[in-house]
Formats: structure tokens, C-alpha cells, sequence
């Protein structure tokens, strides 16, 4: 039975691995406290993919031997040699007694399976102790080993009255300052961000991290159908800087403007298509084969609408700022004819609201968490 303080533990644990964020992907995140007589008596995280396990920094941070210690770890440990040798090994010759954790590994081919290892070895193991925290902070890695997709973030600002823009395409700024500060720090950690051709050419926007410290560049996508996209927007023009990819149609794959794009650096890549709109779950598909952990989705309208539509978005910002838009035809995260009743309406759950400058940030929970069979 797991006590006040194995919940402590487990908070540290958790929050220490909040640290490898965007540096660990596609690998998931991972804490490890070790403590002997309430005493802490060394902690770790994973800090880089490739890089030592959380258990195995935890170890060699400790003060004293951890023979007869309890290790706090946030997933349960590697049982299997990849990059690094197993955690479970490393904990085994430490001679800990006991092992806490917060959730099984939801890799299919694992659950389970480094806990049995663990208990063989007359280690107690319990588990559980801040599962729910612990598996909305490895929903990315778990989606893709479940669901074998990407992670998808929605971010949209809207206004009060929940436009994205006015009726011309006007939108910048409807947020603030702060709250595009914080857009950046998103992107700095994300493996793709997505928008369609429409914000391309209206916006001309660049879509790189800025300002802040970049845990990874970001790939770029665009969702061009029609292949509309310009020889001379920032998106081409900068490609050296940050990877940009063109999803488009199998016809339009194959054009003049096409074979321009690649000499540029673009990659453009043919996508099942439905009246000449890519489909995004073939989208993540792609995203998924090139090793994309967490993708996020910033704009425009009609990119929202049809992940959402598709049952793809699983998280969503949304920054709401203090002003009304107006206007029947200025768009929204979510066009065309809508829920006919409020009972059929999306019912995402709150995760956290909070301020960023003048706006209210919602972060939303569109998906259930994945599990293993």
C-alpha cells in the first residue's frame, strides 16, 4: 500500500522528467527518485534520446549505496538492450528492495515484462502511484506505440466570439505577446508542424522556433492540394533552416512546380486524397513512418475542422483573447454545418486553464488516453 510519501516521490519523479520535454522523442519521458528512510538519496531524468535512462542517472547521483533503497520511477523500467543496456539490470545490481511505479510501459511487446523480471529477482514492486499523471505525460510515446500515429496537438487564438480572423483573413494579432512566446516554445519541441495552403499564402509565415531555446527544429507541412504554394514565400525560402514538406496529390505530385520545389530543397510528397483535399490520417501516417512523435496543427480553419472531423486531435491550446471579431462569414477551429444538437457536440475535457498576457489559455483533452490491450 503506497503512503504519503511514495506520492511525493512520484510527484518529484514526475516532475523531474518534465525536464528531457522535446529532447528525449521518440523515446518517452522519464523520472527516477531513489530514497532509503525518507532520506532522497539520488534523483535523475532521461535527458537526450540516446542518452542514459532516468534509473541509471538516478544511480549514479546517489549520496549513498542503494542497497536496501526504494526507486520512484514514473514508467516501468527497460527490460530489453536497445541504446542502452536494461534499467532493470542496473536496478537488480544496485540491490534496491523495492520499486514504485507509476504506470506500465504501454509498448505492447513490453507491458508488463520488466515488472515480472523485477519481482523474479525478489525485488517488491508496486504500481500505480500516480498513474493518472503519469500516463497523460507519455500520451505521445504511447500513441504512437498503440495507435501508431503521431501525437497531435491542435493550437488555435480566437476571440471572444470564437473566430480565428475576420472575414477578410485578418488574425494578427488576436493574441498576445506572451501567448505567442509560448507558441514558440511549443514549436522548439514538436517533431512537425502542420498548417494548410490557405494560411501559406495568406500569412506568409516562416513557422520556426524563435527567440527560445530549440530542443528540435521542426519539420514544416503543408497541406496543399492543389499545389498553390509560392517559389518565393519564407516557407521555400528558408528551407536550409528548417525542413518543409508539401503534401499534396498524386497528379499534382508529379508537375512543373512540383519538380521546382524539389530542386529548391522541398520535399513533396504524394497523399491519398478525397476531391483533392490530402487526407489527414494519411498525413500522420507519413508523419509516423518518419519517426514524428508529436505533431502540432496551427491553422488554418479548414485543417482544424477536418482533424478534428476525423477524430485525430488530441490535445488542443486555446488561447482566447479579450476582444469580438464578428462577422457570419469570419472562420472558426471548427466550419460547415456543425453539431445539429448540443447533445452531439464535442465534449473535450479540461485539462488546465490559465493567463498568458491578456489572454485565457485552455488546454483541452480531445482523445482518451491510449492503453494496451
Amino acid at each position: 500500500m503506497s503512503s504519503t510519501f511514495d506520492h511525493d516521490m512520484m510527484k518529484l519523479a514526475l516532475r523531474l522528467a518534465r525536464k528531457g520535454q522535446g529532447l528525449v522523442e521518440p523515446n518517452p519521458m522519464v523520472g527516477c527518485v531513489i530514497a532509503k528512510k525518507k532520506q532522497i538519496l539520488g534523483q535523475g531524468y532521461h535527458p537526450k534520446f540516446g542518452g542514459a535512462h532516468a534509473e541509471v542517472k538516478a544511480l549514479q547521483d546517489c549520496s549513498l549505496t542503494a542497497h536496501g533503497a526504494t526507486a520512484y520511477v514514473t514508467l516501468e523500467p527497460c527490460c530489453t538492450t536497445g541504446k542502452t543496456p536494461p534499467c532493470t539490470d542496473a536496478l537488480i545490481q544496485a540491490k534496491v528492495a523495492r520499486i514504485v511505479i507509476a504506470t506500465k510501459d504501454p509498448n505492447p511487446a513490453v507491458r508488463g515484462r520488466g515488472i515480472r523480471h523485477l519481482r523474479r529477482e525478489g525485488i517488491v514492486v508496486d504500481v500505480g502511484v500516480c498513474e493518472p499523471e503519469a500516463r497523460e505525460l507519455i500520451a505521445p510515446f504511447a500513441t504512437r506505440m498503440i495507435l501508431h500515429r503521431p501525437y497531435v496537438i491542435a493550437k488555435w487564438a480566437q476571440s471572444l466570439d470564437g473566430k480565428l480572423a475576420t472575414h477578410r483573413g485578418d488574425s494578427q494579432w488576436i493574441s498576445s505577446a506572451a501567448s505567442r512566446r509560448l507558441v514558440h516554445r511549443l514549436r522548439s519541441r514538436v517533431d512537425a508542424i502542420i498548417i494548410g495552403c490557405g494560411t501559406a499564402l495568406k500569412d506568409d509565415p516562416r513557422l520556426t522556433a524563435r527567440e527560445v531555446r530549440v530542443g528540435r527544429i521542426a519539420k514544416r507541412i503543408v497541406l496543399d492540394g492543389d499545389l498553390r504554394i509560392k517559389i518565393n514565400s519564407k516557407l521555400v525560402q528558408s528551407v536550409k533552416q528548417s525542413p518543409l514538406i508539401i503534401f499534396t496529390t498524386a497528379a499534382k505530385s508529379k508537375s512543373k512546380l512540383a519538380v521546382s520545389l524539389s530542386r529548391h530543397g522541398v520535399s513533396v510528397i504524394a497523399c491519398k486524397s478525397r476531391g483533392g483535399r490530402v487526407q489527414p490520417s494519411d498525413v500522420l501516417h507519413k508523419l509516423y513512418a518518419m519517426e514524428a512523435t508529436n505533431v502540432m496543427i496551427e491553422g488554418g480553419a479548414s485543417v482544424l475542422t477536418s482533424f478534428i472531423i476525423a477524430g485525430l486531435v488530441d490535445e488542443a491550446l486555446v488561447f482566447t483573447a479579450p476582444i469580438l471579431i464578428g462577422g457570419d462569414q469570419a472562420p472558426s477551429a471548427w466550419m460547415g454545418k456543425g453539431s445539429p444538437a448540443i447533445a452531439d457536440s464535442l465534449h473535450p475535457r479540461l485539462i488546465n486553464t490559465s493567463r498568458s498576457g491578456c489572454d485565457i489559455v485552455h488546454q483541452l483533452r480531445f482523445t482518451d488516453l491510449p492503453t494496451s490491450k
